[in-house]
């Protein structure tokens, strides 16, 4: 088990004490990070205390710590999952050989690509979220998105620590960089159109926990197989606190789904203008949502034939989720039917290509798979309600950008349309301007311990065993 030490100025488990060169390269990015957090980290509860839990370690035990801190004062720092003794890279051509502790000089700039574009996920979604705060529905979930902010902060940091520790010159300078880009910006924008997305309302901020953290998820999962030991151990800590995210997402919108059942109880009709006009978010309303954010979500995995995924998964880069569960580690000759559109017959037919050029398509097929458990336990609640309709997500051909789909026209049931028709017919899917001017009325701040904002139902029980209306902002 490695501890964590928190007498340097870097909390870490890495023994940055004993590397001189690399504490001074990170002592010198550590004030730039803070101007970042402080000019596009939540806006307006830098000052406040905060219940938030901290890692003292990166087993079981430690790596949830609680107390009262304020945000710019947390212990951000690196911490890497313990080594595996003898690690053995798992698939690819160099499957069985011993994990690479440096970076092999073939694969540094495909690597450090792959770093970078994790690392670039990280600040952008707290630059997203950054007004938030102002518009909370309760404290709890108030300290929800700040946890989830400050731990994005320190992922942010477990790549940082990747690019300046074994990239040199060139892994600095990517450092920098990745403060200077920023959400939206339209001359320095984050590299993935997603988390370009503005996020100004609580409903989209539960759709992006539950779709896009759990695309985080499955990236974290498919490099923490990766031949480079370093970026392996590193996921492998990041998903622990991963996990907390999508579980913010899930439960803010089965509490969603049960507060407007609860409405439509109360009311005697599902009719959505009388649900809307009782403070409560109906459930089409819902749908357009998670069509939207899984849409947006599914091209995070790439195109589905790629010549790059199947690089990576030949060199040993980035593996499959969970890489034991599949029996063959190789996939060299193996094949893989992917589904595309035939223009001139008319028709979707499905072409074999080979299995390494499929990753992309299989991890996101794993990936929609686990969405699929979450839509199950908000249909229940619908169940338990009594009612036979339920909510869906939609077809992967719905809405793409990315991949055999992008540029062509699907209903969430996976049917073609022509562009004329998806014009004429996307509002009935997608949330229209009027959906999200509806939305906005319901985003006023509760910050009474003790009440609710009325679209959302209380949690089941609050963080840490604290009851729910613990104060866990103090304000």
């Amino acid at each position: 088990m490695m501890s964590i030490d928190y007498t340097s100025r870097i909390p870490n488990n890495v023994d940055l004490v004993e590397n001189r060169r690399l504490q001074r390269a990170l002592e010198s990015w550590q004030p730039h990070y803070l101007d970042w957090w402080r000019t596009m980290g939540p806006e307006g509860f830098q000052e406040k205390d905060v219940y938030l839990r901290t890692a003292t370690s990166v087993d079981a035990k430690g790596w949830a710590t609680y107390g009262a801190v304020k945000m710019p004062e947390y212990r951000w720092g690196i911490f890497l999952a313990d080594p595996v003794a003898d690690r053995r890279i798992g698939f690819g051509d160099h499957m069985g050989e011993p994990a690479w502790q440096e970076v092999p000089g073939e694969h540094r700039a495909t690597l450090r690509r792959l770093i970078v574009t994790q690392g670039d996920t990280e600040p952008a979604s707290v630059e997203q979220q950054r007004l938030l705060g102002q518009i909370c529905p309760s404290l709890y979930d108030l300290r929800n998105l700040f946890q989830i902010n400050v731990e994005e902060g320190r992922h942010l940091w477990a790549m940082v620590y990747l690019l300046h520790a074994y990239f040199g010159r060139d892994g600095r300078e990517e450092a920098e960089e990745l403060l200077e880009r920023h959400s939206g910006d339209p001359d320095k924008p984050r590299i993935l159109g997603t988390f370009n997305e503005p996020i100004d309302d609580w409903l989209s901020f539960y759709m992006f926990c539950y779709f896009t953290d759990r695309d985080g998820k499955f990236q974290l999962k498919c490099l923490a197989e990766s031949g480079f030991d370093p970026l392996a151990r590193t996921c492998r800590f990041m998903l622990t606190e991963e996990a907390h995210h999508m579980f913010v997402g899930d439960t803010g919108i089965q509490r969603i789904v049960k507060r407007t059942l609860e409405v439509m109880n109360e009311l005697g009709t599902d009719d959505p203008e009388r649900i809307r006009g009782h403070g409560a978010i109906d459930l089409a309303t819902v749908q357009k949502y998670i069509n939207f954010w899984f849409s947006s979500a599914v091209d995070l995995f790439g195109a589905d034939i790629s010549s790059n995924a199947a690089s990576y998964f030949a060199n040993g880069l980035k593996g499959r989720p969970d890489e034991d569960r599949y029996e063959d580690h190789d996939c060299r000759d193996a094949t893989c039917g992917i589904e595309e559109f035939d223009a001139k017959a008319g028709k979707i037919v499905t072409e074999e290509v080979p299995m390494r050029n499929a990753m992309n398509a299989i991890v996101r097929e794993a990936y929609i798979a686990d969405c699929n458990i979450g839509v199950g336990r908000w249909n229940r609640l619908l169940r338990k309600a009594g009612r036979d309709d339920e909510l869906k997500l939609p077809s992967p051909r719905f809405r793409r950008d990315v991949g055999v789909w992008a540029g062509l026209h699907f209903d969430p049931a996976g049917n073609p349309l022509s562009a004329e028709e998806w014009e004429r017919r996307k509002y009935e899917w997608l949330p229209s301007p009027d959906d999200r001017a509806f939305i906005k009325t319901l985003m006023k701040p509760v910050t009474d311990p003790h009440k609710m904002a009325g679209w959302i139902a209380p949690p089941d029980r609050g963080i840490n065993n604290q009851p729910v209306d613990y104060e866990y902002v103090r304000l």
